[in-house]
């Protein structure tokens, strides 16, 4: 028979038992996390979500007790009132921060039963489809519990900086207008206007920047932001991103707000970041790092050797040099211990990203050059090549060759693969870096258009202007991402504040007049009402918190994530509605 609540209240979390509450008499409440039956002596291991404490029920200073305790099973709820008593210095266990005490039970409630969990709440064995379908027990692993506790302190230390800067936390509509320019919209169907959607917002962004017309100075919001992509172990259907916009500022002024904020958040998990944070062009982190987001904790910068080899008459340099392509290398330090499969392995690794093939050289630890680039290029050359790219003893030199883009990913790419299997990515130290001067825009063959890199309301900079037409694929922005350990966490920008300069992006991105004004007339209108200069960023919570936790998928920081297909195990979810439904709605499935 289950036990009433009744009047009963607790005086302390399990977790926050200490040795000085030795001597008082306590009640808590949580879920058995272990029981040990010794007979006469019956142990409890008694959990809530701020840790775990031993209760003892002793059969022969309380019988009552002792037999309702011999009641209970895994994952039972329960309360306990009993006295804080210290443990004998032999059976202190280290491995718990209430080791040193332990309650012994006067009395005991049984509040609710349990069904034995799919799998154990601590040294977790599931598949993460089993834990997403049983996520609220999945939520109660400690693990999980101290990720969830991180995210909230996170969220308190963001809201308290903000506010002490003179930022307001403005809420912007859950339902807008469909205006899909990069990912696409989750839309709305509206039942009062048959035939009409709204969309599920993908950021703030034009509501953000009229908040800045409005006169508001320094906007934020912990906001949920959807978009209907294909997902990876850093994306979300839905996603909680730091969104802040601010207006009369340059770059600088943006990064002078953040960067002390991601010192104080890197100091709730006790690493220590320097100011100001390096800053690299976007055109110099794709020459050294062949990404835009590159992990600094590590070298293996990439080296061009195209000028070394302008001369060469080796067919698969030749031909990539002579169609304006490139070579370039990086020099992985012990990487001639690599075998010949672990080579075959990084050749397919790299063809992935359109590379034809990885060639390498190896420097022996008695200084002994070896590589199959020598039937092609000669001894010489190849001794040469590994001089110029500073090979010592005992490293690899591996070499792509062909477009610029695909030498830059399959590179960029091989150097974080590489740095991961070897260790050289420290999930203790915090490198943060600025990329800036992004190109301004993309142009895409497939459709004979530029897209925007950011969006379509990022500022070209300001020495660019005179070119926006004439030389629009060189136009730089006035956008910057912020990177960490080479996870883009975020994406800012100082937002474009002409109503003529707008237009015109608009034009250059394919836009009539008309369709401008059809999916972003509001916007236009308000340019012309006394815009100030404005800018701001958008930073990836979920991931922030992901990176503060240690965790390598935000799935582990995020309280009732979706799977890599959109779906929520848990709720069966997405789900087919009734004909009914539909019917109310004017839609019909096809």
């Amino acid at each position: 028979m289950l036990d009433s609540l009744g009047t009963i209240k607790r005086t302390h979390y399990c977790g926050d038992l200490r040795p000085e509450h030795a001597g008082s008499v306590v009640t808590l409440f949580g879920w058995v996390h272990r029981r040990r039956d010794f007979g006469p002596l019956l142990f409890v291991d008694l959990r809530d979500r701020e840790g775990v404490v031993q209760v003892v029920f002793n059969e022969e200073t309380n019988g009552p007790a002792h037999s309702r305790a011999k009641e209970v099973r895994g994952e039972y709820v329960i309360g306990v009132t009993g006295k804080v008593v210290m443990r004998d210095a032999d059976k202190v266990n280290s491995n718990i921060s209430t080791g040193k005490i332990e309650v012994i039970g006067r009395e005991i409630k049984i509040f609710n039963t349990a069904k034995t969990p799919p799998f154990e709440i601590d040294g977790v064995q599931a598949s993460e489809d089993v834990r997403l379908k049983y996520r609220y027990i999945d939520l109660r692993r400690p693990k999980m519990q101290e990720n969830i506790r991180l995210r909230h302190l996170a969220a308190i230390t963001i809201r308290k900086y903000l506010d002490e800067h003179g930022f307001y936390e403005i809420e912007t509509p859950m339902m807008i207008k469909s205006t899909p320019e990069g990912a696409r919209d989750y839309i709305v169907p509206s039942r009062l206007t048959p035939g009409n959607f709204y969309a599920l917002p993908q950021s703030p962004q034009i509501f953000k920047q009229l908040l800045m017309v409005s006169g508001y100075d320094k906007y934020f919001q912990i906001v949920r932001c959807f978009r209907d992509e294909d997902l990876r172990a850093d994306r979300q259907p839905e996603f909680t991103q730091i969104d802040l916009e601010m207006s009369f500022v340059q770059p600088a002024d943006v990064f002078a707000v953040i960067e002390p904020l991601m010192v104080e958040l890197s100091r709730m998990i006790g690493v220590k970041v320097e100011m100001p944070f390096p800053k690299l062009t976007y055109a110099e982190s794709m020459r050294r790092y062949g990404v835009d987001k590159p992990d600094t904790r590590f070298g293996m910068e990439l080296q061009d050797i195209s000028g070394s080899l302008a001369d060469t008459d080796f067919t698969p340099y030749r031909t990539a040099l002579d169609a304006g392509g490139q070579v370039k290398a990086i020099t992985v330090g012990g990487g001639a211990r690599y075998s010949r499969k672990r080579l075959d392995e990084l050749t397919e690794f790299v063809k992935r990203f359109g590379a034809g093939g990885l060639a390498w050289i190896k420097t022996s630890e008695s200084g002994e050059i070896s590589s199959p680039l020598a039937k092609g290029l000669g001894d010489e050359k190849v001794k040469a090549l590994a001089a110029e790219l500073g090979s010592g003893a005992g490293d690899a030199i591996l070499i792509a060759a062909g477009k610029p883009s695909v030498v830059a990913a399959s590179l960029g790419n091989l150097r974080n693969e590489i740095a991961a299997a070897e260790g050289l990515t420290d999930p203790k130290r915090f490198n943060f870096l600025w990329v800036t001067d992004f190109p301004m825009f993309e142009y895409h063959e497939e459709d004979g258009r530029y897209y925007p890199m950011h969006h379509p309301f990022t500022s070209p900079n300001d020495e660019d202007l005179e070119t926006l037409e004439s030389r629009t694929g060189d136009v730089r922005a006035k956008a910057y991402d912020l990177v960490l350990n080479g996870v883009e966490l975020s994406s800012g920008s100082i937002r474009i504040h002409s109503r003529e300069l707008q237009r015109q992006v608009f034009t250059l991105l394919g836009l009539s007049d008309e369709e401008a004004r059809a999916k972003f007339g509001f916007l236009l209108d308000a340019l012309e009402y006394g815009t100030p200069p404005h800018g701001g960023m958008a930073i990836g919570f979920d991931r922030l918190v992901m990176l503060l936790a240690r965790e390598n998928s935000i799935r582990e920081v995020i309280s009732f994530p979706k799977t890599a297909s959109a779906a929520d195990l848990m709720t069966d979810s997405p789900s087919p509605v009734s004909p009914e439904q539909l019917k109310e709605l004017h839609l019909k499935i096809e």
